[in-house]
């Protein structure tokens, strides 16, 4: 990992934890217990990729750092929420997440459910309050994204699919196409949204959103080498659950080998999609070289 990725991801974790510390104070009521399974399954954990793509995407248009990072506080909570629930055991039925129990482990289901949902209407509360920016349309073209990246034609019908996968036989287009949603949506979301902070036009964001597109199935053929090959105590987490459940994967369909050389090709192309910039755009550079380089 380079000295430049290093310090941004750390940087940016000690971001998301101060404005998640801040806001998610404990209240002294019944809703004690909800409060502190968010901010348990909120704070301390995580890679915080997503909110690095969107303040080094947000970064290249002069977009004020603390706007940035509210909207990430965003985009992390829906992740954050996500995960809640994929781990109960409705879903995925895991009992360790970021090297710790999971939420309805560490408090109980109904919680975590709870702890959930209020992440997700968190997320919207965030990006619909005018401290993260005060133009009422960039509010609203924030809020449709991260909407939209999180539903049924983003990450929601992701893990339907993903559900469907267990009993079914997928292809390459259908694997392709249930990772572009589940893990691909929000990444791309990030990237988005930083663009959207820096007033981009649409249309002038059909690079970054190759960026991110190419980025995000990399991403995804690295967590299915990890869950094939990797190490357990580094990653945090029960891995191996693919092949038990005979889900179809980037790995089952390619083979390790082929798998890995396809994330580096598609590295390479989401690195060709920042063409047009200079050193500015060398976090996110690094960024998509770093996601088939983790261990976790």
């Amino acid at each position: 990992m380079t000295d430049i990725l290093q310090d941004a991801l750390a940087q940016i974790a000690r971001d998301v934890d101060a404005g998640f510390d801040a806001m998610l104070a404990v209240p002294r009521d019944g809703r004690q217990r909800l409060v502190e399974a968010m901010r348990y399954a909120a704070i301390g954990g995580g890679k915080r990729v997503r909110p690095l793509l969107l303040t080094a995407t947000a970064e290249l248009y002069g977009v004020d750092r603390a706007l940035a990072v509210r909207a990430s506080l965003a985009l992390e909570a829906i992740h954050v929420y996500s995960l809640i629930h994929d781990d109960l055991p409705c879903m995925d039925d895991d009992e360790l997440r970021h090297g710790k129990p999971t939420v309805h482990k560490a408090f109980d289901e109904a919680t975590a459910v709870l702890a959930g949902d209020a992440l997700h209407a968190f997320a919207f509360e965030v990006l619909s309050d005018p401290q993260t920016t005060g133009d009422p349309f960039t509010r609203a073209e924030l809020v449709f994204c991260l909407g939209t990246a999180s539903g049924m034609n983003g990450m929601a019908g992701g893990q339907m699919m993903d559900i469907v996968a267990e009993s079914e036989t997928f292809d390459l287009p259908t694997v392709t196409r249930l990772q572009q949603l589940k893990p691909g949506a929000l990444l791309g979301a990030a990237v988005e949204m930083g663009a959207i902070l820096g007033r981009v036009a649409p249309e002038g964001r059909m690079h970054l959103r190759g960026y991110a597109r190419d980025a995000g199935l990399a991403f995804q053929i690295a967590d299915d080498l990890l869950d094939h090959e990797g190490d357990e105590a580094a990653a945090g987490k029960a891995l191996r659950k693919d092949a038990g459940q005979g889900k179809q994967t980037f790995v089952t369909l390619f083979g390790a080998d082929r798998a890995r050389a396809q994330a580096r090709m598609l590295v390479d192309q989401a690195i060709a999609h920042l063409s047009q910039y200079g050193p500015e755009a060398d976090l996110l550079r690094a960024l998509a070289r770093f996601i088939i380089e983790r261990d976790r």
